[in-house]
């Protein structure tokens, strides 16, 4: 059978942390969330953005943007929105100011050991 064609539905988005919420434009509380984990973003055509997930990949929430500015910043935004981002990039940052400073940055936090292994030992 012929795919059906999605419906479009005008929504106010937020994005805390890794959860994209979105909300319906005459309400206060949240619809819906995505959790902004294993999944892609693509610009898929001006002014156009999709997100899809890596566990169902045939499934892809689509959204417009009002400029083509507004959609490039979404995808920047949403790309560095996930626990993996920001966990390679603590460590990136952590190596890079050892090599400055000669000191581990987390150990005026008092970071274990055992954790500093644990991050030391996802390097990509």
């Amino acid at each position: 059978l012929p795919r059906v064609p999605a419906v479009l539905k005008k929504r106010l988005v937020k994005l805390v942390v890794n959860f994209l919420f979105y909300f319906r434009t005459d309400e206060a509380e949240p619809i819906g969330a995505l959790l902004l984990e294993h999944c892609k973003v693509t610009k898929e055509e001006e002014n156009v953005f999709s997100i899809s997930f890596i566990e169902e990949p045939e499934r892809k929430y689509c959204f417009e943007c009002a400029t083509e500015e507004q959609c490039q910043e979404w995808v920047e935004a949403l790309r560095r929105a996930s626990y993996e981002f920001l966990r390679r990039s603590l460590i990136f940052y952590r190596n890079e100011i050892q090599k400055m400073t000669g000191k581990d940055p987390l150990e005026q936090y008092g970071i274990s050991e055992e954790a500093r292994f644990q991050l030391g030992a996802h390097r990509q």
